[in-house]
Parts: C-alpha cells; structure tokens; sequence
C-alpha cells in the first residue's frame, strides 16, 4: 500500500436545530490508504454516516456545519485537495468519478420517475464519453456484476417495481460504474440476503485489487467487517475510541465499547436467554455482561387451532409487456400456520416473495388466489373498512423506515395519528404519553417527539417504526426486516424488547429477515423461500444445524464467518 489517498484531520461537525447544538462528531483524524479497506462501525448516531457525508460535501448546511478540519484527497492527478474548499466542476469532477458512494437507503437515493437502467446510464455518461447505446451496454454489464436477475426487464423498471435488495444492488451497480479511486459503502449490504452479500464483498474485493481503489466500508455487521476489512475504526458519540487492524482488534479488543458491541451478537447466543445490550459494560457492569443471561420467560404456544391460517396464498404480477399473458409468480401456492404466541421465521435471497407474502396476509398486496383465516375468519371476504378495522391487530413493521414515514409530520405526531385513527387515548395530552413511553421503550427520547424523520439517522428511523407497529399492541405483528438498519447493539435491545413484549402480551410474529443468525435467535419455527415456494420448514434449531435442502444449505454456507 502507498501514500495516503484520504486523510481526515481533526473534522468536527455540528447540527444546530433552533437553539440546540449537537456535536455529531469531534476532532476524529484518520487515512486511507490506496487499495486498502477501512471499515467505520459503532452505533447508530455515532456519526459514521456524517463522516462520510462530510467527505462528498453533501450534508445539508444549515442545520449541518464543519466547525473545523480539513479533507485532503488525493486526486488521479496528483493534486492533493482539500474536500472541504473544492466547488462547482471541482466538486463534480471528484464526485462519482474519483470518490463514489453507496447509499445506506437504495429507495431514497434512487429517481422513483426513472428506470433503474437510465439512472446507471445517465452516471455513466456524466463522467464519460460514451454513446447511448454503449452506456446501456455498461449498464447491462453491471447489473450482471451484480447479480441483478434478467438485466434487461430490470433496466426498464422503476425503483418501487424492485425488492429492497434489487434496489440496494443497483445502487451499487451506479457507485462502481465509472471506477472511482475511493469507494465509500454505508451499509452496502443491509438489504441483502447472506448470498447476494457474500457476492458483493467479493465484487468490492475485486475492485479493490484490480483498480488499487480504495474503500471506506461502514457497516454494523461485524461479521462482514472482520471478513473485508483491512483496518477498523470504532466510534462512540462522535468519537474514534479505538483503531486498530482488524485481526487485532476482534482477537483482543481494547475499550469497553467495542467489546460490547462484539458481545451483543446474536449468533454467540442460544434462543431463550436475554442478549447483552451495550449499557451493561458500559455503566461499568462488564462482569454482570459476562455472566450467563437472564432467562426469558417461557412463551406458551398454543398449537390447537392456527392464530393465523394460510392456504394456497399465490401472488401474480403481469410481466412489463402485458400482451405476453405471461406473470411474475412472487408468490406461488403457498401455505402455512401460525400459532398463538409463535414466532415464525421467514427467510430466502431477496427477491424471492419474503416481502410480498407478508403484505399479502395484511390485504396491502391483493392475493390473486388462495384463502388467509385470521382466528378463523377469511380475510379476503372482508369490505375494505372491516379490514382497516382488523389492523389494529394485524400489524407490520416495513423494511423501508424513509419511505414508510411522512417528511411532513414529526415522528410524535405520526404515531399519535395511528392511535387517533383507532380511537385509543382520551385525548391528545394521554395519546401524547403513550408514545413518548413508547419511543423510550425502543431505545428514543422523549424529546424525539418533535423531530421530522430527516433528523433521525437510518437506524433511528427503524426504531421510530417499530414503536408506530407496536403502540397499538397487535396480536399479530409483520416484521419484515425489522432489525437489518440496526447496529448490533440496538439489534439486541430491539430483539430483547419484542420477546419482551411478546412475552407480556403472547403476540404472534411473522419475522422475515436476511440475517439467519437472528432468524435463530428469535424463531420458533422457520420458512424457507425460493422463487415464491416454501421449500423447507422446521425447527429452527434442526434448519440452522441440519438442513435438508440444498439451498438452506447454501444459505448456511454464505453467513459470514470472519469472527
């Protein structure tokens, strides 16, 4: 490795909302090298993303102001700039084409009046001089790259027509298009299955070694992290407390903090005992982490009659030229039961129906065949008001916090809103403290109340729905990756809370997820997904230790095991 292609010297930054200022990260210094991978972890808030941000210049000023520092990068010319001076063709000139950048929320970041293949061609073309016709052939060449399924019927749909992870690849698929020498991923692979992740590390990897480039990876997984990384960087409240490479710091970790985010792993814990949170090392009770965990309370299933009852559920989309007659079966003939107080674990590539199946239970995605009983009532033959009516038991949390929230309404009034529409509270004083004790409860403040969704970092936003799912106090819940926006210590608080809660109340889950090692943790029972069929069920232990299929197996064998 040569000289440095980034240095970070002393970059503090500020957020002033009204007469409150936040330091959202203080005098942190560190390098890149050329061809070298830095991963950036800690918690949500910790101030990862605005480090990145604050390298492209593309944090919104006001609120957000660089009180000091400097961002020196290393042009393909020679030229050492400071990121933090640079403007206009300057600026362009750096962005895209020499430092690239992955966004943590694919739905945000993309054009929804574009198709995904014009938004990549129009990147392409911006920096290079290219035909259209060669443009959309780049395009199509990465999308392959990326395992994108059917390059060309992807290229001609829009960001809402794709999964969350087809959406997550093409942004990807954009970052990389003009081979920049500095690539920053926050949270490339959130929205991936452990397939389709294990093959984008290995893309960033190549890109690594063929182009030299070199890659600021922040991620809360430290399962990736200690498989891709060269060095790692650990910050806490706007601070670097710990950097190291990344052999050393796993094997023999220095502060309290990153030894409570290493503890926290649901991977390392058996189902049934209650997961470390980052409080317990962190208020000096690192003995009482370490000691074996308190048991959660022993959840009764009642398996004599289905709580909820799925027969032959299928769901048909029309290809994009309808006049083929031909569909997209993203779900097909599927069928299964929850019980009262189960958990059941929903888990396959993206893409393959998770998603789709779930809305479909809550009437949010029509069934084009098949029958859902609901304690022994049809759904399907409901009008849609009874329906509207039955959500306040039927719930979901979606895996999307941005586009699920309105920009318009602060998070307190949105969740009081539900409660309104489901005429719970006397009033708007008592609806007001419910969700405050609420917000509490998924790890927010009380003064969160009052904030817009844009003032909440990604994973903020993910608690902020799961609170608006669970004030209403559901029988059934949807979690549809619920917890992949989370770092691993709000994971732990997020996973303890909904045993938590489901011990109390005896809700029933449906919890889709990418993440196998927290599909463990949490489920009873487990669904495996492939093309829109349930190819394999069972306990959830026998699925993880024994699989009987080829592709559970495969989805075994792509799970990280860099720690």
């Amino acid at each position: 490795m040569s000289a440095s292609l980034l240095s970070i010297q002393n970059l503090s930054v500020d957020f002033i909302n009204e007469n409150t200022v936040t330091n959202a990260v203080q005098e942190i210094s560190f390098s890149v090298n050329k061809g070298e991978i830095v991963a950036v972890v800690g918690e949500s808030g910790s101030g990862k993303s605005v480090t990145a941000l604050s390298i492209l210049q593309l944090l919104t000023s006001p609120p957000a102001y660089i009180r000091e520092g400097k961002i020196i990068i290393q042009s393909m010319n020679d030229r050492a700039v400071d990121m933090l001076s640079v403007s206009g063709k300057d600026l362009q000139q750096v962005r895209g084409n020499e430092v690239s950048m992955i966004f943590q929320e694919p739905m945000t970041s993309l054009n929804p009046l574009f198709t995904c293949g014009h938004q990549v061609a129009e990147a392409i073309k911006a920096h290079n001089k290219v035909s259209n016709a060669e443009a959309r052939q780049q395009t199509m060449a990465l999308f392959e790259k990326v395992r994108l399924p059917e390059p060309s019927l992807i290229y001609k749909r829009y960001p809402h027509q794709l999964s969350g992870g087809q959406k997550q690849r093409v942004m990807i698929a954009m970052a990389v298009s003009c081979n920049p020498t500095l690539l920053i991923a926050d949270e490339p692979t959130t929205a991936l299955d452990v397939t389709v992740q294990k093959n984008i590390l290995q893309l960033i990897k190549e890109l690594q070694l063929e182009k030299e480039i070199a890659v600021i990876f922040i991620s809360h997984d430290l399962g990736l992290v200690a498989e891709i990384a060269d060095r790692v960087i650990v910050m806490y409240k706007g601070k670097i407390v710990e950097e190291n490479s990344a052999a050393a710091l796993f094997k023999n970790p220095q502060h309290v903090y990153t030894k409570a985010l290493l503890a926290c792993r649901p991977a390392i814990h058996p189902k049934g005992i209650r997961l470390p949170v980052v409080s317990d090392f962190l208020d000096g009770n690192e003995q009482k982490a370490g000691k074996p965990r308190e048991v959660i309370s022993n959840i009764i299933m009642d398996h004599s009659q289905p709580l909820l009852e799925a027969k032959r559920i299928s769901v048909w989309f029309p290809k994009a030229d309808r006049k083929t007659g031909k569909f997209i079966k993203a779900v097909d003939d599927v069928s299964f039961n929850i019980y009262p107080g189960e958990t059941l674990g929903l888990v396959g590539e993206s893409g393959c129906g998770k998603t789709t199946l779930g809305r479909s239970l809550l009437r949010l995605v029509e069934s084009t065949a098949g029958s859902m009983y609901y304690k022994g009532e049809n759904l399907l033959s409901l009008s849609p008001e009874i329906m509207r009516q039955k959500r306040k038991e039927l719930q979901i949390i979606f895996q999307d916090p941005e586009s699920s929230l309105n920009p318009r309404i602060t998070i307190g009034n949105a969740i009081c809103e539900v409660l309104a529409v489901h005429d719970i509270g006397q009033n708007d004083k008592d609806r007001k403290n419910i969700v405050i004790n609420m917000l509490e409860k998924v790890g927010l403040k009380a003064e969160h109340f009052n904030h817009y969704p844009h003032e909440f970092s990604g994973g903020q936003r993910q608690r902020v729905g799961i609170a608006r799912a669970l004030v209403l106090n559901p029988s059934f819940i949807i979690c549809d990756e619920s917890v992949s926006a989370l770092d691993v210590s709000v994971q732990a608080q997020v996973l303890n809370l909904l045993n938590d809660l489901k011990a109390t109340f005896g809700f029933s889950m449906l919890f889709i997820s990418h993440d196998l090692s927290v599909i463990k943790y949490i489920s009873d029972r487990i669904m495996v997904m492939y093309r829109g069929k349930i190819i394999e069920t069972g306990n959830a232990e026998d699925i993880y230790n024994n699989p009987q299929n080829e592709y559970t197996r495969m989805l075994i064998a792509a799970i990280p095991k860099g720690i």
